[in-house]
C-alpha cells in the first residue's frame, strides 16, 4: 500500500527542491500534482480539497518563502498535514471498566473480523492481559469453528457457542464465563453481512445495549477504498464506533481509506493488519504512517518489532561472539529466523529512512525465498559443520545441497559470503572503523 502514492509524491518534491526559490506558480503546480496523486490513491475528494488548501496556505506563508531550503519546508508541511489528516496521534484501545472488559468487533463478511479477533488476543496477551474469545456469529458456522481453531492454536480460551443460541445471549453468558476463569478482556466476534441492512444493525445495537462494550471496533478491508469509508460512516451512525481496524494493508490497495476515514467519520484508525500471520497486527501511528508515505522510514515501529522478537540475553551473547570472531553458521541461522519473525523484508526495508525508495526501483527486488534456501542449507549441515565451516569439503557440499534441495553452487555462495563477512568482522575488531574501511576497499 502507498507505494504508488509515495513514488508520485517523491517526484513532486524532487522538482520543488530543484528550484532555488519557490514562487506561488511552482507551488501551485506542485500541489496540483499532489492533488492528482491523492485522488488516484482513492482519497475522498472532500478530504483532498481541504488537505491541498491547508498546505497551500502554509506553503505561501513566511514559513516557506523566507526559508533557505523552501523545498524541504514544503515536505515538512506535507508531513505534518498528513499526520493531522490521519488523526495526529495513536489512539489506544479503550480497556476501562469492570473486568472482564467487553470489546466488540463489527463489520461486513469477509473483512477479517475473526482473524482480527485472534490477532488482538495475541497483542493483548503480550501486554499482560488475559483475553477471552467469543464467536457470536451464529449465521456462519464456519466463523465459530474458525475462532475455536484460532483459540486452540493460541492457547486462548473460547466460549462454547452454538448456532441455536441467540447472539445477545452468547455475549452475556460469555462475559460471565470469562469472569469465572479469570479473563479480563472479552473479544466479541459479531456477525457480518454481505451488505449493511436493518437486521444486522438491530442485532448489533441489541448486543451493545446488553453488554455495554468499552470499545467498538469496525473491521474494514483497506482494499475496498472509499467503500470502507462509506461503511465506517454507516456503522458509526448506528453504533458510535470507538475506532477502526484496517485489514489487508499489505495488499495492493491505493490507500485512500487510511487517509480518509478520520476526516470523514471523526473516528480514529486504531490498528492495521499487515499480513496473514497472527502477530501481523500493528498499532496505527499517524506520524509513522506519514513518514512511510513520504519515504522517511519508520524506525520506531522497526525497533518495536525487534524488541518483540529478539531476546536481550541472546543478543548480548551474539555481540560477544562477533567481537571474538566466533560467530558460527548456527548463530547466523538463528539470527535470520529472528529477523524473519519481524515481518517481510520488503516491509522492513520501507521502515529504514532512505531505503524505502528502493522498493520503487523496477530493477530492485527483495527475494524472500532466498532466506528460505539459506536456512535449508544450514539446517542440512551437521552441528559440527555449522560450528566449523572449514571442514566442509566437496563431498560434504554435495550432501548438503542434496539434503536442502539446492545446488552445490548455492552452498558455495553461502559459504563464500559467510567467510567474507567473518573476514570483515575480524578487521573491524582489530582496527575499529578504520580497519573495517580498509577491508572494504578493493586494494
Amino acid at each position: 500500500m502507498f507505494d504508488s502514492l509515495s513514488e508520485k509524491l517523491d517526484a513532486v518534491f524532487k522538482r520543488l527542491k530543484g528550484h532555488g526559490t519557490l514562487t506561488e506558480k511552482n507551488i501551485s503546480e506542485g500541489l496540483r500534482e499532489v492533488r492528482m496523486a491523492l485522488l488516484e490513491a482513492d482519497v475522498h475528494f472532500k478530504v483532498v480539497k481541504q488537505f491541498v488548501a491547508d498546505i497551500k496556505e502554509r506553503a505561501l506563508g513566511k514559513e516557506v518563502m523566507s526559508s533557505l531550503t523552501p523545498g524541504q519546508q514544503v515536505i515538512k508541511i506535507v508531513n505534518e498535514e498528513l499526520t493531522r489528516l490521519m488523526g495526529g496521534r495513536h489512539e489506544e484501545l479503550n480497556l476501562s471498566g469492570t473486568h472482564p472488559v467487553p470489546i466488540m468487533l463489527v463489520g461486513l463478511q469477509g473483512s477479517g473480523k475473526t482473524t482480527t479477533a485472534g490477532k488482538l488476543a495475541v497483542m493483548l496477551r503480550k501486554s499482560g492481559r488475559k483475553p477471552y474469545l467469543v464467536p457470536a456469529d451464529v449465521y456462519r458456522p464456519a466463523a465459530i469453528t474458525q475462532l475455536q481453531k484460532l483459540g486452540g492454536q493460541l492457547d486462548v480460551p473460547v466460549f462454547d457457542s452454538h448456532t441455536d443460541m441467540a447472539p445477545v445471549d452468547i455475549c452475556q453468558k460469555a462475559r460471565v464465563a470469562a469472569q469465572k476463569i479469570g479473563c479480563d478482556t472479552v473479544l466479541l466476534d459479531t456477525a457480518g453481512r454481505l451488505h449493511i441492512d436493518e437486521t444486522l444493525m438491530n442485532e448489533l445495537k441489541a448486543i451493545k445495549a446488553a453488554v455495554r462494550p468499552a470499545d467498538i471496533l469496525l473491521v474494514a478491508d483497506a482494499m475496498t477504498g472509499q467503500d470502507a469509508v462509506n461503511m465506517a460512516s454507516s456503522f458509526d451512525e448506528a453504533l458510535d464506533l470507538g475506532g477502526v481496524v484496517l485489514t489487508k494493508m499489505d495488499g495492493d490497495a491505493r490507500g485512500g481509506a487510511a487517509l480518509s476515514i478520520k476526516s470523514i467519520t471523526g473516528k480514529p484508525i486504531k490498528f492495521i493488519g499487515v499480513g496473514e500471520k497472527l502477530n501481523d497486527l500493528e498499532a496505527f501511528h499517524p506520524d509513522r504512517m506519514s513518514s512511510r508515505i513520504l519515504g522517511m522510514g519508520d524506525v520506531l515501529t522497526m525497533i518495536e518489532k525487534a524488541q518483540a522478537v529478539v531476546d536481550a540475553k541472546q543478543a548480548a551473547e551474539i555481540e560477544k561472539k562477533l567481537r571474538k570472531n566466533e560467530f558460527t553458521l548456527e548463530d547466523f541461522r538463528d539470527q535470520m529466523v529472528q529477523i524473519r519473525k519481524m515481518g517481510s523484508l520488503t516491509d522492513l526495508l520501507g521502515m529504514i529512512p532512505g531505503l524505502g525508495k528502493l522498493k520503487q526501483m523496477k530493477n530492485v527486488e527483495v527475494d524472500e525465498s532466498e532466506l528460505t534456501h539459506i536456512e535449508a542449507i544450514i539446517n542440512s549441515m551437521t552441528p559440527h559443520e555449522r560450528r566449523q565451516y572449514s571442514i566442509i569439503n566437496g563431498s560434504r557440499r554435495r550432501r548438503i545441497a542434496m539434503g536442502s534441495g539446492t545446488t552445490v553452487q548455492d552452498v558455495n555462495r553461502l559459504l563464500k559470503n559467510y567467510t567474507q563477512v567473518m573476514k570483515m568482522m575480524k578487521k573491524f575488531n582489530k582496527g575499529g572503523m578504520r580497519g573495517l574501511g580498509r577491508g572494504m576497499l578493493p586494494f
